[in-house]
């Protein structure tokens, strides 16, 4: 018989502020809901509890400053294990697909992490992806986010990675934090359209948003092929919600889920906490476990008309247009992406909305022709108040050859010894190892 695996996890001892969009209450109404209509009770959704994930999780995703137990709580833990223990039954075969409907929310956390942005600390897609290509030996992994705002940590995490194909369908970003998601952020050199952008006009309905999903999505998923696909479920694109500017409803939502037929959902935004989320969540549901959600209409649907404007659908088509004629085009190699030098360089600011920290970037990957390369970090934060870091990160690849694990330790090494960092932080996937010191001045 088909299952569903579910986790519910609403974390009430968890929030930023008692008045924050993302606090306790969030996912009150979800559950009452789930409850009054009987779903447990079916035999195709199987509740599973929730666990706690391992530092080391977090490890090889993220270099988090000053250390792991500074930018986490229990309930972070207990928000990406769930995912993981859903990866995990999902590996076994215990079930077919699964829905971790929990909180925190992780994908605006990026690479490094200095504080919270956009209510995230950790991602937890990110580290979800890690851990199943760690223990299971899986190599492509699709992650389609239908978060109204753009994905930006997750970009982040994977963008030099060829063998994840992130795709983000988001509110444009001059209209709605984080402020990025354009088109032209398409990977860096060794990634080359493994990153996706469709940002997306104020105003876009189910019709928009399906539309995206069929002609740009659908085709994208098919000439990848990943072998896990996961959706990053955030559900503030509702006409409800109180921060964005969209006119997706729970129908949307739900023949989405069917169509796009995830492996795995993971909560992330939605903030209509009464009159978006719990016809939402259960829509997704019912549609993950093939069960009817026709059903499933929220009150304010059913007194007034959702209609998409024209100036909302001719953007939309342009879009279409451009994404059909990018793809079709030819790539440059990634020599050439390189460069000459063979190296890839990228510097840029960052703001932590939440906790009013500012960070300044460089980047840096070398080209290799085996592998996606090394990549390197320097960070260096600035806060209104408490200590600024300055630091080093390395990550060699999961995938990495040889000659590029034993560069990332030369780097590592060298790094160490040199003045100025606080920390020094080494990923090694390959082994599976992580490293982090502490540099007293």
């Amino acid at each position: 018989m088909f299952k569903t695996g579910l986790i519910f996890f609403p974390a009430f001892d968890w929030a930023i502020s008692p008045t924050h969009p993302e606090r306790e209450e969030r996912l009150l109404y979800t559950r009452d809901q789930i409850f009054e209509e009987g779903i447990l009770d079916q035999r195709k959704i199987v509740e599973y509890t929730p666990r706690l994930a391992e530092e080391k999780d977090i490890q090889r995703v993220h270099f988090c400053v000053p250390n792991i137990a500074a930018q986490t709580t229990t309930a972070h833990f207990i928000s990406a294990g769930s995912a993981l223990k859903l990866g995990d039954a999902l590996l076994a075969g215990a079930i077919d697909n699964g829905f971790s409907l929990v909180r925190p929310p992780g994908h605006h956390a990026m690479r490094v992490v200095h504080g919270n942005r956009g209510f995230c600390n950790i991602n937890n897609e990110a580290i979800l992806v890690e851990y199943l290509r760690k223990k299971y030996q899986l190599r492509k992994i699709a992650i389609v986010d239908t978060d109204v705002h753009h994905g930006d940590g997750t970009q982040d995490i994977f963008y030099h990675d060829p063998d994840v194909l992130f795709i983000s369908m988001h509110q444009d970003g001059r209209t709605l934090y984080p402020g990025t998601g354009f088109v032209d952020e398409v990977g860096g050199p060794g990634a080359y359209l493994k990153n996706i952008n469709i940002p997306l006009p104020p105003g876009t309905t189910d019709k928009g948003f399906l539309k995206v999903w069929r002609e740009i999505i659908r085709p994208l998923l098919k000439d990848f092929a990943p072998e896990l696909v996961i959706n990053s479920a955030g559900q503030d694109n509702h006409f409800t919600d109180p921060l964005a500017n969209m006119q997706v409803s729970s129908q949307g939502y739900a023949q989405l889920t069917e169509e796009l037929k995830p492996d795995l959902a993971v909560l992330e935004g939605g903030y209509a906490i009464e009159t978006a989320l719990p016809y939402v969540n259960l829509g997704i549901l019912l549609a993950l476990a093939g069960q009817d959600y026709s059903y499933v209409v929220e009150p304010q649907a059913q007194k007034q008309q959702i209609k998409q404007e024209l100036q909302v659908e001719r953007y939309i088509d342009k879009l279409i247009a451009y994404w059909q004629k990018k793809l079709a085009e030819i790539p440059p190699s990634k020599e050439e992406l390189f460069s000459s030098k063979l190296i890839y360089k990228n510097s840029r600011h960052l703001y932590y909305d939440t906790d009013n920290i500012r960070e300044q970037q460089q980047e840096e990957v070398s080209y290799c022709p085996d592998c996606p390369g090394v990549y390197q970090v320097i960070s260096q934060s600035d806060r209104a108040s408490g200590r600024n870091y300055y630091l080093k990160g390395i990550s060699i690849p999961l995938y990495a050859c040889s000659a590029c694990q034993e560069k990332g330790y030369e780097i590592w090494e060298r790094a160490k010894k040199e003045k100025g960092y606080d920390l020094c932080y080494l990923q090694d996937k390959k082994n599976d190892q992580y490293f982090r010191e502490e540099i007293r001045r």
